[in-house]
């Protein structure tokens, strides 16, 4: 028997109303991912080296690549217990609970301002190349193309936002879905971030999460379902632990706390980290954008774009 370390409070509530059965979606040396056959959704079991996340319970073992469990086995809830097949017994008795809580957009930015200047230079210096950062010359022409198509689309769909030319906006976002490399696509990697910050309460995007839910409703079967959920959760404001923690030292954190923070999100995935970041930063520029009441002209083509500032 392996203990559970911690959990999202949703799940956790679920799995002891041993409301859950299910068969295992698919096996990672860090994650397990269990479908549920009460209400569709992917849940995670993941290693302690994992932060919490939606529906994820954090349980105490290094890796599950040695624990001899297969896509489809079934998983039943018992008793506080979750068993998959005969390999594995979760005990959940002493599992600390974790909820997703976006934190509020500061009423005085100064100090947001001078930490997202910091967070693009970082970012400039270290994210990682080949989704939202555009690949070194050297790099395959598909790749370059893939990104190209990336920045372009996601250029258009915060130039679209800032102008309120929703259709526009809605449509750049769902050709985002799906696109890019990694088992998480670079552009729902992107969304998930952008969708973080509309989630933010009292900012100048707040009135866009109904903008979320629709893409979101969109791009279901345009991406794999791993994907899809972590839209659907960011969508609603529930993303994992280390994006909460770097909004926290955006808002309020030094510069060392800044750093911290921005290095555990870039270091999720092979560019996913980069992705989502790049997704946080640029949604938090056009909060700042909205917030300095600026207005801009209407679109006059699909292809213009802006460039806004603190880049």
């Amino acid at each position: 028997m392996i203990q559970a370390i911690s959990g999202e409070l949703g799940m956790i509530e679920r799995l002891q109303r041993s409301e859950f059965s299910g068969y295992v979606h698919s096996v990672f040396d860090k994650t397990i991912n269990v479908m549920c056959l009460e209400n569709g959704e992917l849940y995670t079991l993941a290693c302690h080296r994992v932060d919490n996340a939606p529906n994820t319970l954090v349980i105490d073992v290094n890796s599950f690549g040695e624990l001899g469990i297969n896509m489809n086995d079934s998983v039943q809830v018992a008793h506080n217990r979750i068993n998959i097949g005969s390999k594995l017994v979760i005990a959940m008795d002493h599992a600390k609970l974790w909820e997703s809580i976006v934190p509020s957009y500061p009423t005085d930015v100064e100090l947001l301002k001078k930490n997202v200047a910091k967070m693009n230079r970082h970012m400039d210096m270290h994210g990682t190349r080949g989704g939202m950062k555009k690949p070194l010359p050297s790099h395959r022409m598909f790749e370059e193309a893939v990104s190209s198509m990336l920045l372009e689309r996601s250029e258009m769909l915060l130039t679209a936002l800032l102008r309120h030319e929703m259709s526009t906006a809605f449509d750049m976002a769902v050709r985002l879905v799906g696109l890019g490399p990694g088992l998480t696509p670079s552009g729902d990697d992107f969304l998930v971030g952008l969708f973080t910050i509309f989630n933010m309460p009292n900012s100048p995007c707040s009135e866009w999460t109904d903008f979320s839910a629709r893409v979101v409703q969109e791009a279901q079967g345009l991406t794999n379902e791993i994907s899809y959920m972590a839209m659907k959760k960011a969508s609603l404001g529930r993303v994992r632990e280390s994006i909460l923690g770097l909004l926290h030292a955006l808002i309020a954190g030094s510069q060392e706390e800044l750093l911290l923070a921005l290095d555990r999100v870039l270091n999720i995935g092979s560019s996913s980290g980069t992705d989502i970041a790049t997704g946080l930063v640029r949604g938090l520029e056009i909060n700042i954008h909205r917030g300095g009441k600026i207005c801009l002209p209407k679109l006059s083509s699909n292809k213009a774009r802006i460039l806004i500032p603190y880049r």
